[in-house]
């Protein structure tokens, strides 16, 4: 089955590198796939879209602009907080900490730049800017089940009793 625009259970095996380099940011590889339902913005929108018409077992290597992945960086995305609210954190110039949004969200953020007063962060995805380069299998495609397409988890719950969710 080709993989559609909407509900579409796919699965895939990965490598992801930044375009222009060697280094690979992210893959799984010899791993578990990563499942998701098409149409539901599980993935990123431009390797979800190249992944449209691909069948099981299909091979591609997919280069995805950075407006179609994490976003162009947003120089208003960074703001100086005062030192005291990192207090027990010893901090490093581009280190990674997760916050909480105000919607309730769990926020990444980066230090940019810190003194004795000042924390400068940024809340631009790390790998905003970034066009990106992924080597892609894919381990399963199918039809969503109804369940699957209205609830966007792979798999739904236990009508059947034999996912062994624990009821």
């Amino acid at each position: 089955m080709a993989i559609e625009n909407e509900n579409s259970v796919v699965g895939i095996e990965y490598e992801v590198k930044e375009a222009g380099t060697d280094t690979v940011i992210d893959s799984n590889k010899g791993a578990q796939p990563l499942e998701f339902i098409t149409g539901k913005g599980q993935i990123i929108p431009g390797l979800e879209k190249e992944l449209v018409g691909m069948n099981e077992g299909e091979s591609k290597t997919i280069t995805v602009k950075a407006a179609d992945a994490y976003g162009e960086v947003n120089p208003e995305a960074r703001q100086t907080l005062p030192r005291e609210q990192f207090e027990g954190i010893d901090l490093q110039k581009g280190m990674s900490l997760y916050g909480q949004g105000e919607g309730g969200q769990t926020v990444q953020v980066t230090v940019v730049d810190f003194n004795d007063k000042e924390v400068t962060i940024d809340f631009n995805h790390p790998l905003a800017g970034k066009d990106l380069v992924f080597d892609v299998t894919v381990t399963q495609a199918r039809p969503a089940t109804e369940e699957e397409a209205a609830t966007g988890q792979v798999g739904g719950g236990c009508a059947d009793g034999s996912c062994g969710c624990g009821h």
